[in-house]
């Protein structure tokens, strides 16, 4: 990222998971959003201070534990707003009367730094995707040459199916996927990197999909991820 750019995004992994937790830096402004504070919130609120910035925003990407536990002990140290997709709220059955519940396609404004709202159901009826120029930080929508599970409560591999394809389809390919975990061999990528590589990206048919997340891709494939050829995901 140029030192020019109006932002930066830090990263931190934490916790038995491997969880990455980003801190998008407004440059102007001075403030800062914190995605998915969980398991260290010493650590977070550590990572501001050596940037300089104060944390005025919260964002979640969904409400899985591992992905959330830092969210209460963040919110009693910092003077910061919560957001996450009202579906989210409601699957989650938390923090429904926020002011700051979204819809896909709402911008949050952290400074002068515009982050676009993206609902990627799939993982969860709310999960979200944020968009910030070329940089997408994805959560358990889409990690580096996998995707996230959807055989846990609200997940839905129909929908996962669809939110696939249509990041593939929608989204520039020069954009810089951050995924919610380090699972792979390398933690970032390209878009047009996992539509070679990444064999969630290869299925043109439901069907197969379906049958490849939920019975055949965790028993055959073991991280750390690395790229599958289009045609090596499963036997026909």
């Amino acid at each position: 990222m140029s030192d020019s750019a109006p932002y930066a995004i830090h990263s931190l992994e934490l916790g038995p998971m491997e969880n990455f937790i980003y801190l998008i830096e407004d440059r102007a402004s001075g403030r800062a959003a914190v995605v998915d504070p969980a398991w260290d919130v010493a650590a977070i609120v550590r990572l501001a201070a050596d940037h300089g910035v104060r944390i005025s925003d919260i964002l979640l990407t969904h409400s899985h534990h591992d992905h959330i536990n830092g969210v209460e002990a963040l919110l009693r140290q910092q003077d910061a707003q919560l957001h996450l997709l009202k579906k989210e709220a409601r699957f989650w059955g938390a923090y429904l009367d926020l002011p700051t519940l979204h819809h896909g396609g709402d911008r949050i404004l952290v400074g002068e730094t515009e982050i676009e709202v993206l609902h990627t159901p799939g993982h969860t009826p709310g999960s979200a995707c944020y968009r910030i120029g070329d940089h997408l930080i994805t959560g358990d929508t889409l990690f580096v040459y996998g995707c996230g599970r959807c055989d846990l409560r609200g997940g839905d591999p129909e929908q996962m199916f669809h939110t696939l394809n249509d990041m593939r389809q929608k989204l520039p390919s020069q954009t810089l996927i951050l995924p919610g975990h380090n699972y792979a061999q390398q933690p970032t990528s390209t878009l047009s990197e996992q539509i070679e590589g990444n064999p969630f990206l290869h299925f043109d048919d439901l069907q197969r999909f379906t049958h490849y997340r939920m019975l055949y891709h965790d028993r055959h494939r073991h991280g750390p991820y690395g790229p599958v050829c289009k045609g090596d995901e499963m036997p026909a």
